[in-house]
Formats: C-alpha cells, sequence, structure tokens
C-alpha cells in the first residue's frame, strides 16, 4: 500500500525536527511492558470485581486476561512487522482506511488525556490525606513534574517508568509472597488462613453470572495499558525483539500479578467484608495485621498512580504526535525537539489533562461525564485491532516472527466476544451511560473521519508513518515496512 516515506531528522544543531530518537533502553521498555498492566486498578479497583462477582471475580480475570493475550497477539503480529509509534493507529489507517485510524487514535489519546487527571487526583488525594495542603495542590504538582520529566527526553520517561514498574513489581512479589504464606498458616499474627472463603459466603459465584459479566468489565478496563509497549518500542534500539519480548511475556505477567492477587484476596477476605471498600490490598494486609499497612498502601498507591501518569502523558502525546504526522492533527504537534521529543504534543496534552483537574474541582458533574465519555473506549481499541490484523492478513499480510494463533477463527471469536461484552454494557444500568457516551464520541469521530478521508491528505499519499530516527535509515534502508 504506497505512501509517503518519513521526514528525515533535523540536522545536528538545529532547534526542532519531525522525527523520534531511539533513546530508550532494553531494560526500561521491559519494564513498560510491565508496569503498563499493573495500575491502581490492581491495588484498589479490583475490589470491585470481587465485591460485585464473590470468589467468581476469578473468572472475570480470567476471562478478561484472555481476552487481552488474544488482543496483544493480533497486534504484536502487527508491531514486529512494522514497528510503528502511532501503533494500531497507524495500522488501521492502513488496513481498514483513514477513517478508522483517524478515529481511534484521537479516542485512544483521549482516553490517555482523561488518564492524567484521574491518577493526579487519585494521588493528591492520598497526599492530602497525610498532610493538610488542598488536594488539587500535589495534583497539579504531579502533573507538573511529570510532564516536565516527559519534555526533557524520552529517556527520561523510560527511567522513570522503569523505577515506578520496579518498585511495583516489589510490591506485589512481596504481597503474593506474604498472601501464600498467610493461605497456608504460615504467617505469624495473620488472623486468617486457608481457603474456605472461596466457597463458604454464599458460594463460589454467590451474586449469579450476571455478576460474573459485570466483574469482568471491571477487571478488563484494569487491564488497560498492555499495548503501551507497542508504542514506546518505537523509540528503543530494538523495536522488533522489544515488542516480540513483550508480547511472548504478556501471558505469565497477566497471570502472576493479577490473578494470582485475585487468587490471594478471595481465600483471605470474605468477599461481603465492608473493609473490601478500601481497597483488595488493604483488606488482605490488614488481616495479615502487617505493621503499618495503611501507610506502605499510601506509596505503593502514590507510586502507581504516578506510573499511569507518567505512562498517560507519555502516550498520549505519541498518539497525538503520529496523528498529526499523517496529517490528521494540527501540524505542529508533529515537530520534535533537538532532543527527539514531541515537546507541542506533550504540552498540549499536558494542557487538556490540566484543565480536566480543575474541572473536577470546580464542575464536578461536568468532569463525571467526560469520564464516562471513556468507559467503553478500551474495548472499542480492542475491536479495531482485532478487525485491523484480520483486515490486514485478509489483505496478503505476511506476520513475521510472531502470529496470530488459529487465524481467522480466534480473531473471528475475538470480535464476537468484544461485540458480547457491548450487549452487556447496554444491558447492565451501571454501564449504560458510559457506554452511549463512549459510542456517541466515537460515532462523531467516525463521521470526521470519514470526511477527512475524502479529501487527499496534504501533499497527497496515504498513511504516512511517523519518522523515528534508527541506524538502518541513515544507510538509506526502509524501516518499518517501507
Amino acid at each position: 500500500m504506497p505512501h509517503h516515506p518519513s521526514a528525515p531528522p533535523a540536522p545536528a544543531g538545529t532547534g526542532s525536527g519531525t522525527a523520534l530518537t531511539q533513546g530508550l533502553k532494553g531494560r526500561q521498555i521491559t519494564m513498560i511492558s510491565i508496569g503498563g498492566v499493573i495500575g491502581a486498578g490492581l491495588f484498589v479497583g479490583s475490589s470491585a470485581s470481587v465485591t460485585a462477582a464473590g470468589p467468581a471475580a476469578l473468572v472475570s480475570f480470567l476471562l478478561a486476561a484472555g481476552l487481552v493475550v488474544l488482543v496483544m497477539q493480533m497486534l504484536g503480529e502487527m508491531a514486529v512487522a512494522q514497528p510503528d509509534t502511532g501503533s494500531f493507529s497507524t495500522y488501521a489507517d492502513r488496513a481498514l482506511g483513514r477513517w478508522a485510524g483517524f478515529s481511534i487514535g484521537w479516542l485512544y489519546w483521549w482516553f490517555y488525556i482523561l488518564v492524567i487527571p484521574i491518577e493526579a487526583i487519585a494521588a493528591g488525594e492520598v497526599v492530602a490525606g497525610l498532610t493538610s495542603v488542598p488536594s488539587w495542590i500535589p495534583a497539579l504538582v504531579v502533573i507538573g513534574l511529570l510532564a516536565g520529566s516527559n519534555l526533557l527526553a524520552v529517556r527520561n520517561y523510560g527511567e522513570f517508568e522503569y523505577w515506578f514498574a520496579l518498585l511495583k513489581v516489589v510490591a506485589i512479589v512481596a504481597f503474593l509472597v506474604l498472601g501464600a504464606l498467610a493461605v497456608l498458616g504460615l504467617l505469624p499474627g495473620s488472623d486468617t488462613h486457608g481457603v474456605s472463603n472461596l466457597w463458604s459466603h454464599g458460594g463460589f459465584a454467590p451474586q449469579g453470572g450476571t455478576a460474573v459479566l459485570a466483574g469482568l468489565l471491571t477487571a478488563m478496563f484494569s487491564f488497560q495499558g498492555s499495548e503501551i509497549v507497542t508504542i514506546a518500542a518505537a523509540e528503543s534500539e530494538e523495536p522488533r525483539k522489544n515488542i516480540r519480548k513483550a508480547v511472548r511475556a504478556v501471558v505469565w505477567r497477566l497471570g502472576l500479578f493479577y490473578i494470582g492477587s485475585i487468587l490471594i484476596v478471595v481465600c483471605l477476605v470474605p468477599w461481603n467484608a465492608g473493609d473490601l471498600a478500601g481497597g483488595s490490598y488493604q483488606a488482605v494486609l490488614d488481616r495479615m495485621n502487617i505493621p503499618g499497612a495503611a501507610r506502605i498502601m499510601d506509596v505503593v498507591l502514590v507510586v502507581a498512580v504516578g506510573s499511569c501518569l507518567n505512562s498517560a502523558v507519555y502516550t498520549a502525546s505519541r498518539m497525538m504526535f503520529s496523528l498529526a504526522g499523517r496529517g490528521d492533527a494540527p501540524a505542529l504537534f508533529a515537530r520534535t525537539s533537538r532532543q527527539g521529543v514531541p515537546r507541542n504534543a506533550v504540552a498540549a496534552s499536558t494542557v487538556v489533562g490540566v484543565a480536566a483537574v480543575v474541572a473536577n474541582y470546580l464542575l464536578p458533574d461536568v468532569f463525571s461525564y467526560l469520564i464516562a465519555s471513556s468507559g467503553a473506549i478500551a474495548l472499542i481499541m480492542y475491536m479495531v485491532i482485532a478487525l485491523t490484523q484480520y483486515a490486514n492478513r485478509r489483505k496478503g499480510g505476511r506476520p513475521a516472527e510472531v502470529r496470530m494463533w488459529g487465524f481467522p477463527y480466534l480473531t473471528l471469536a475475538t470480535v464476537a466476544f468484544i461485540a458480547g461484552v457491548l450487549v452487556v454494557m447496554a444491558v447492565l444500568p451501571g454501564h449504560r451511560l458510559e457506554l452511549w457516551l463512549s459510542l456517541g464520541l466515537t460515532a462523531v469521530l467516525v463521521g470526521v473521519g470519514v470526511l477527512r478521508q475524502r479529501r487527499p491528505r496534504s501533499g497527497g499519499g496515504n498513511a504516512p508513518a511517523p519518522a523515528v530516527r534508527e541506524p538502518e535509515r541513515a544507510a538509506g534502508h526502509a524501516v518499518g515496512g517501507r
């Protein structure tokens, strides 16, 4: 499929260019791929699934994890063949049409723009609980610090995320070890042990099958972030190798961190316990009688939300950069600094995120509607990835070192499953508003995308991929399918 070659990088010494750099190291990519699936949703939000479904929340998380594994395998197939900062948005542009790349790209940007205030507000509340400072002050400070690190160089984002993710992994491993000891009755001072909570409070699925589906929705949104590695890897020295490693490891990471954690929670805490409202990890640590459990969780939460906010600024700016490079966002967002950072895109994404924080405090009703408008975007993104991979293979796209299993049957089954989950959202009262607001926003963006598709891109061509400064390009070779 013909498309423009990417713009060349700016000569040394100039003030700006249109190319990213390969500033991320392999160890940073590894931690980004791990940290991408570990957020406050695991430490706190997973309690909502347990409360909704009981011990059967394990089934909810297993189904959600299975879906993410299949979607990541499809995305990995395309990303290894053509590493690109625009990731699935660029692939949708090429395989389905400009309207698809445009709409899913802006939807994804919107999702992560709203992650910025959500995580900043959460961090602000934790800090405010430890001090007498109003919560909005630390919320804005956190945004400023992490946005500032993203403005300097991509290696700063990578280094922050490396340590954030490492601390999260250490916290989870410690939790799993202590939890296993408590379950086996080997943890001194623990108030609970064994696995009787799996069935002794109304059975394994006390709320019925519908509750399992409700828990599935919460679990599914907790896994959002796995795809970030395919965006970040384009700024690493060996993008194909890093994407391949991340995709292959997603199974054990989801299994260990999420399924393992939820198993510990439902074994040690009754699903209808009132203290689950304070977070699943907190409830377990309280029953273990761990000294300073509340303060430990405060630190873990600040690290977790800081990591998510850091990734949100990075991801939103790179998607905006990619859209601008394809002519679907203002051209100034496609320009980079001498360090290869799309500073205009970082600044714009941060400003919108700060505006959302301000809206939360001044116009809370408006902010709640904004958040609801992103409620189904993860599912829409998964659907687009599956349809793109299907269309790409049907058009003759040849998988490289990663291949989707059981094509086309598993791909089509994934599409059908996602469609079924969207129907469930329409049926469950608690999810209808977010579904219809998300679909309404999607319909508007698709309409705009269709109109844009009828007009030629600036300069013509079809879906030029954003430039990344790579050794192969310096030697005159095509990269990422060019």
